[in-house]
């Protein structure tokens, strides 16, 4: 085992996860040591050797608490280095770290312990920042038309997703939208002449008020504020897809997912940008429940930007349909290519 030694502060870069309404969790990586801390408090002291990172927890804490720590530990060496696929953990790492890790879904055994990128990041612990349990018991529900439907899960108030895109260096969060609140910035947004070609939304204060308001009272479709390091940039609503417009067009699955955006904020405009935010958005709809194979979308067939950076991020197009306002274009991502391919 490798000898234990604290680290310090000093010239050591620092990840910061957010967690909620809980205290944030900092990283500090320096060349063989890390330390992970939550206010005041290291919880978390990790050595990096030959046998990977060994890993001694600090604080008393224990089970989920302990589990956010360690996935933090892991991410900001994933951060640190894109290309990083895996972090062992050594045979110094404590016994009780490993079960929790293995009761978390951060490693698969604990014979030859290890966290996977791609197992990671479809682990809810860090970014999906909705309390609620994932993933939500099946009760069935009745469409009018004979269909069956899993029942829906609230979407919780406030931040539901918040993660430090280390590709484009910035802070992707996604927020609940509140209709008094976000009205004035909405009514904004959907009046420039570039939004209301593609939502045909160009309406007064007291009409999309009433837009929102009937949103909020539908358990199917959530509508979210996007935000890079914490501002305004962008409306998007995510929806079940087996229940939306979109469910008759092709043979939807009980969990499937869908999302429409735009980014209404100038500044954030771009390929970059753009890209961060179907990453971001994406992976938080497959983040909401491990059922989800596939995340759909279904935008106007000139919209030839958007086909186009969907296509980079592992958004397959299946066909071209007509509803009866719009010719679209049926967009399916499946969870595997996702994060095999995209996720960083």
């Amino acid at each position: 085992m490798i000898a234990a030694r604290r680290a310090t502060d000093t010239e050591m870069p620092c990840h910061r996860y957010m967690l909620g309404r809980d205290p944030a969790l900092e990283v500090k990586v320096a060349d063989v040591t890390l330390a992970v801390r939550q206010g005041e408090h290291q919880i978390l002291h990790g050595e990096l050797g030959a046998a990977g990172l060994e890993v001694q927890a600090m604080g008393g804490r224990r089970g989920r608490p302990l589990a956010q720590a360690l996935a933090a530990a892991a991410a900001a060496l994933f951060d640190a280095d894109l290309e990083r696929a895996e972090v062992s953990l050594g045979p110094g790492t404590s016994p009780e770290i490993l079960e929790t890790a293995l009761a978390h879904g951060l490693v698969a055994e604990t014979q030859a312990p290890m966290i996977r990128r791609r197992q990671l990041l479809q682990v809810p612990l860090l970014w999906h920042q909705d309390p609620r349990p994932v993933p939500h018991p099946w009760l069935p529900r009745h469409l009018p038309d004979g269909r069956i439907h899993p029942e829906r899960p609230p979407l919780a108030q406030g931040v539901v997703y918040d993660r430090f895109d280390p590709l484009l260096g910035m802070r992707m969060s996604f927020r609940r939208v509140t209709a008094d609140k976000d009205l004035p910035l909405f009514h904004a947004w959907m009046n420039e002449l570039r939004v209301a070609y593609f939502w045909e939304l160009a309406q007064d204060e007291a009409s999309l008020h009433a837009y929102l308001r009937r949103l909020e009272a539908d358990p199917h479709a959530w509508p979210l504020i996007g935000c890079f390091d914490g501002e305004p940039a962008g409306y998007f609503e995510i929806y079940w897809a087996k229940e939306d417009r979109l469910g008759p067009y092709y043979d939807a699955h009980n969990y499937d997912r869908g999302w429409h955006g735009l980014i209404g904020a100038r500044q954030h405009l771009g390929l970059a940008k753009t890209a961060a935010w179907l990453r971001g958005l994406t992976h938080f709809l497959f983040l909401e429940d491990p059922r989800t194979e596939k995340v759909v979308g279904e935008p106007r067939v000139d919209n030839a930007k958007l086909l186009r950076y969907a296509d980079a991020l592992a958004y397959d197009k299946v066909k071209e349909f007509d509803f009866p306002h719009k010719r679209s274009a049926l967009m399916h991502c499946w969870r595997d290519p996702f994060f095999d391919r995209v996720m960083r």
